[in-house]
């Protein structure tokens, strides 16, 4: 579908992770690549609140189950249930604290035994051993003529390849996303070390 965008749509029966500030619009673009019903797993205690219809311009909100759990280990027990059970296609989780490798393994296994990919919004810095991908996703500056949603999408870790980065523009008029590599400055180039 993106074949210039080496890692998306995530792999399937894997659990990905994402961060930074353009983490929740990344979980909504994946939501977008499916037709079926999201799981979308949240912190009771958070004082932030995810609006179905602030997702509107991604996918269609009747789509979305939102969990609301009222611990950490609540999220990770309904997360993993939910990737083994096999019956959403894509399930989201904010996870506020690090997964030990016995945690991002649990969901690993779930994933791969429902076929069901997971995708976590993690704080930056905080990631899991177990983790397929690991994104960073922020926004990055556009020409005035340009949407505001311009971002910049990183792989920072990816066991199945190297890590990348792109520029990408969400079009909401097709609902498709436009990809743009940046400019890469190799060795021997201006500013380049070597």
């Amino acid at each position: 579908m993106y074949p210039s965008l080496s890692g998306f749509p995530l792999r399937p029966s894997r659990v990905h992770e994402v961060c930074g500030a353009g983490a929740t619009t990344f979980a909504a673009i994946c939501a977008a690549q499916d037709s079926g019903p999201v799981l979308w797993v949240r912190p009771a205690w958070s004082v932030e609140i995810l609006n179905p219809q602030g997702l509107c311009r991604f996918f269609d909100p009747a789509r979305l189950l939102l969990a609301q759990a009222p611990s950490h280990e609540d999220a990770l027990a309904v997360t993993e249930e939910a990737l083994r059970d096999g019956s959403v296609p894509l399930v989201i989780t904010e996870i506020t604290r690090p997964l030990d490798l016995r945690q991002g393994r649990r969901l690993q296994l779930a994933a791969k035994a429902g076929g069901t990919t997971g995708l976590c919004l993690i704080p930056e810095g905080m990631g899991s051993n177990a983790a397929e991908t690991r994104w960073r996703v922020s926004p990055c500056a556009a020409p005035l003529s340009m949407d505001s949603t311009r971002m910049r999408w990183e792989i920072i870790k990816n066991k199945s390849g190297t890590p990348e980065n792109w520029e990408v523009l969400w079009d909401d008029t097709t609902n498709r996303l436009h990809v743009v590599s940046p400019a890469r400055v190799g060795s021997g180039s201006s500013g380049a070390p070597g």
